[in-house]
């Protein structure tokens, strides 16, 4: 079987590589340093980096024969929540982060892998939520380079607004009329005392 060790350590630009076969991988196998997987030709190969190494798509990868490897980021199933407000995003991306989960962010749009809790919750905070297949290629972590990571499954600690229930003390007394919520409508059914959704 061939085994892939390190990544290739030049910038692909700089020279003209040539690449020996592609290694299609979700977003939760690329966060693996051990892995068996096959590539796209359907060669089987192990993975062998160093421990908490990510892998992103268009990384080169060095295998034991001495071909180039490249990474493709397989489209898998994620949400995409837009918003033109950006203080409305950066909410919603903070309490995405307070609840370690992965986010991809683009210009007025940010990513997470496909989970109905977390859905409710972003549509909770105003934003425009839909489904779809396309590469996930999540922020690193901010000190290590690698996304924060568990073998237990994520747990979500809830909907930010839950229907009927008092709004978090944070976010109590809060005035729609200073912000967008991300040119849509919806219901809010609350006092603007005591903030319910």
């Amino acid at each position: 079987m061939l085994e892939i060790k390190s990544k290739l350590k030049v910038r692909r630009e700089a020279y003209r590589i040539k690449i020996g076969g592609q290694l299609r991988l979700p977003y939760e196998s690329r966060e693996k340093s051990r892995l068996r997987a096959q590539l796209v030709s359907g060669e089987e190969v192990g993975l062998i980096l160093p421990p908490g190494e990510m892998l992103r798509g268009g990384d080169l990868l060095v295998a034991s024969d001495g071909r180039v490897i490249e990474v493709v980021a397989q489209p898998e199933r994620v949400l995409q929540a837009d918003c033109a407000d950006p203080l409305e995003l950066a909410r919603a991306a903070y309490h995405l982060g307070n609840r370690h989960v992965a986010i991809q962010l683009g210009a007025g749009w940010l990513r997470i892998s496909a989970d109905h809790v977390l859905a409710k919750m972003l549509e909770g905070l105003g934003l425009n939520v839909k489904a779809l297949e396309a590469p996930f290629e999540p922020e690193p972590g901010a000190y290590g380079g690698h996304a924060h990571h568990h073998d237990a499954p994520p747990t979500h600690g809830g909907i930010i607004h839950q229907f009927g229930e008092p709004a978090r003390p944070d976010h109590a007394g809060h005035d729609h009329a200073d912000h967008e919520h991300c040119d849509h409508d919806h219901p809010h059914a609350h006092a603007h005392g005591k903030h319910r959704h």
